[in-house]
């Protein structure tokens, strides 16, 4: 089994309700039609109207969706790779491997998931796309990311899950040198929102700003914050894998 991430655009003044209405209503049910094994949407929804911890640089139209497909074989992508490109303005596919880091019901923030597919998830996610650090050695990159990062985050932060992927290669030419597409959720847009909440600071400005420190300090040392695009969305999980 293969995982295929799709991130995609729709028209310019697109609005959030209409983004929900689009991908969910039209294009996930044409999608659930096929072989998939699972389908998952992040999207830039009315249920996710909040500015990104890192918000996207004016003027830039980002993308209104990240799509996860789950095939038996990334070479039979085609048909619903053809149902994203006819629905949407700009798509955008890449391999990755998947490392779920966290689960619901794996952190003292969120309990095990109790909601079905196709309804919306609790909270809010951001997702985040990044190139490895210029000048590092891969291996010494990822060990940095999956044994440092990973941990460091998950100890200073209400996370409720947290998806790395890992990017194989991309599906296209031309196409952004993304090495990283991570997932993470929160359980409410307050936490987002919020510095105190977001940094686990429970009212204290000492511990709000030694733990940004050290949010700033790893961050800065897996990737360059002014190549890193981040994006706060709603999540959709339309079909479980292996449900």
């Amino acid at each position: 089994m293969e995982k295929l991430q799709y991130l995609a655009w729709l028209p310019e003044g697109t609005t959030p309700a209409e983004v929900r209405h689009r991908f969910i209503d039209e294009i996930a049910p044409t999608l659930l039609g096929t072989e998939l094994l699972g389908l998952t949407m992040d999207l830039d929804d009315d249920g996710a109207a909040i500015p990104a911890p890192v918000p996207t640089p004016e003027g830039e139209h980002a993308p209104a969706a990240l799509v996860s497909l789950w095939l038996d074989c990334y070479d039979r992508r085609g048909e619903a790779e053809a149902i994203l490109r006819e629905a949407t303005v700009k798509l955008e596919g890449y391999s990755v491997v998947e490392s779920l880091y966290t689960e619901y019901g794996g952190s003292p923030w969120a309990g095990p998931r109790d909601w079905p597919d196709g309804q919306r998830s609790p909270g809010v996610v951001t997702v985040a796309r990044f190139e490895q650090l210029p000048g590092t050695d891969f291996e010494e990159w990822l060990a940095f990311w999956h044994g440092h990062q990973s941990p460091m985050s998950e100890a200073i932060q209400p996370r409720c899950r947290y998806v790395r992927n890992l990017v194989v290669r991309p599906l296209g030419p031309g196409q952004p040198a993304w090495r990283g597409i991570v997932e993470e959720a929160w359980p409410s847009l307050e936490h987002v929102t919020d510095p105190m909440l977001f940094y686990c600071a429970d009212g204290d400005p000492g511990v709000m700003a030694a733990n940004v420190t050290t949010m700033i300090d790893h961050v800065t040392k897996l990737m360059d914050l002014e190549t890193m695009r981040s994006q706060t969305m709603s999540e959709w999980i339309m079909k479980t894998v292996g449900a």
